[in-house]
């Protein structure tokens, strides 16, 4: 009796098959496409986004930037192929497109604050405002770039602080970036007495400027009067020197500066107050008035 009900099976198995061939065959090619659309989308994926990373780092690109980017091609290019996949085995894509579109809405709304940090980062990327080594202030914060990352910027201060500043602050401040160029002009006020002569203070100053190599003298040096201040004649020093010298060429001037002024007898003058008891005394000539005579 079981033996008959096996067979039973077996041929109704057949007719279900015989019957339903054409279904079959539809779903099995249907299946088998969309097993090769997951594997082409698989590897024009890994293929685009090796691409895209060899080419921002031939651009230069801070590579946390260049694996992040070719990151996000990857998996947008295999979310579309999921799609495809998904439409070609007989799912309604366009409610799954809905759903993702609704999700990616309100994740956005979340999220706008890295949202923005993400869009001034790809700004920075692609206008290069900066770069990793370079010195900049960034807003009031100043420091060498040491990673240029997609949601920040990291600076080290040169006490050696570490600073991270989102992107978005980056983008909305000014960016002062002293690196770039390869020359830079140092400026320098000097106050003196208002009893110096101006032409020796002009010649004293000079001949520091003269003595010192490290000035590009071909670019121009300004000594001048520049203000006639309160309690002090200011004139205003400025001498073009390279990037890597101008700190130290802005030292030694000043101490120079101060050296051959006090040589030459020439004052610098710093605040002073008098102040004058004029009531005070008064009342001490009363109180002597007022004594009895002995």
């Amino acid at each position: 009796m079981e033996d008959l009900n096996v067979v039973d099976s077996i041929n109704n198995a057949g007719s279900w098959l015989v019957r339903n061939q054409e279904l079959l065959i539809h779903y099995a090619v249907n299946i088998v496409s969309a097993i090769a659309i997951l594997i082409i989308g698989l590897i024009i994926a890994k293929a685009v986004s090796g691409a895209v990373s060899r080419v921002m780092q031939l651009r230069g690109i801070d590579l946390t930037v260049s694996d992040f980017l070719s990151a996000m091609v990857r998996y947008a290019i295999i979310a579309f192929t999921l799609i495809a996949v998904l439409g070609r085995i007989g799912v309604q894509t366009t409610s799954v497109i809905a759903v993702l579109g609704a999700a990616g809405l309100a994740v956005g709304l979340a999220l706008q604050g890295s949202l923005s940090n993400l869009a001034a980062g790809v700004l920075l990327v692609v206008f290069r405002p900066f770069r990793a080594g370079e010195y900049v202030d960034l807003g009031g914060a100043a420091g060498t770039v040491t990673q240029v990352q997609i949601f920040s910027t990291t600076l080290r201060t040169v006490d050696d602080k570490i600073i991270v500043i989102p992107n978005g602050k980056v983008i909305a401040g000014n960016i002062i970036n002293t690196s770039r160029e390869p020359n830079r002009r140092t400026e320098i006020i000097v106050g003196v007495a208002y009893d110096a002569d101006i032409d020796v203070v002009k010649k004293v100053l000079g001949d520091i400027i003269a003595a010192d190599k490290r000035i590009m003298h071909d670019k121009g040096v300004t000594v001048r009067l520049n203000e006639m201040a309160a309690s002090t004649l200011n004139f205003v020093v400025r001498v073009w020197t390279t990037n890597g010298d101008a700190t130290e060429v802005n030292w030694d001037l000043l101490e120079n500066f101060k050296r051959a002024l006090d040589a030459n007898n020439i004052g610098i003058p710093y605040p002073q107050m008098d102040v004058h008891l004029y009531r005070a005394a008064e009342a001490v000539a009363k109180q002597e008035q007022d004594k009895p005579n002995s």
